[in-house]
């Protein structure tokens, strides 16, 4: 079992920054792959914003390139999400997610359908 808490979120006014931390714990997060953050708005599907594969390499939502960052720090166990320049647009629910495999790859680390463990989630309000 994989345990992933998220926090950071908030009320922020747009142009300002969030950053958004999760942290993961349990017996298999010794197998987690690679991380991501999703996030899901009101009436909308949820959508892949940003991830991270085990190599490193990241991927961005078209929506958010040039203004978030997602960094992990393995020795931690954490995944981060730096977000600059917010948009009202952005308001949503924001989950971490993990890739939770042990000694071979669900799929590509920029595909939603990758991760199989998952946070309950912080939300992101930005106000125009």
């Amino acid at each position: 079992q994989v345990q992933l808490v998220e926090s950071g979120g908030g009320l922020v006014q747009a142009g300002g920054s969030l950053r958004l931390s999760c942290v993961a714990s349990g017996t298999a997060m010794f197998y987690i792959n690679a991380m991501a953050w999703h996030r899901q708005a009101p009436g909308k599907q949820r959508e892949l914003v940003a991830s991270v594969g085990g190599d490193g390499a990241t991927n961005y939502a078209d929506s958010v390139k040039g203004r978030f960052t997602i960094s992990r720090d393995i020795a931690r166990n954490a995944v981060y999400l730096q977000m600059n320049s917010l948009k009202p647009e952005d308001t949503a629910v924001y989950f971490c997610a993990a890739e939770r495999a042990r000694g071979y790859s669900r799929g590509p680390y920029w595909s939603p359908d990758t991760y199989n463990s998952w946070g309950q989630g912080t939300q992101v309000t930005v106000s125009s």
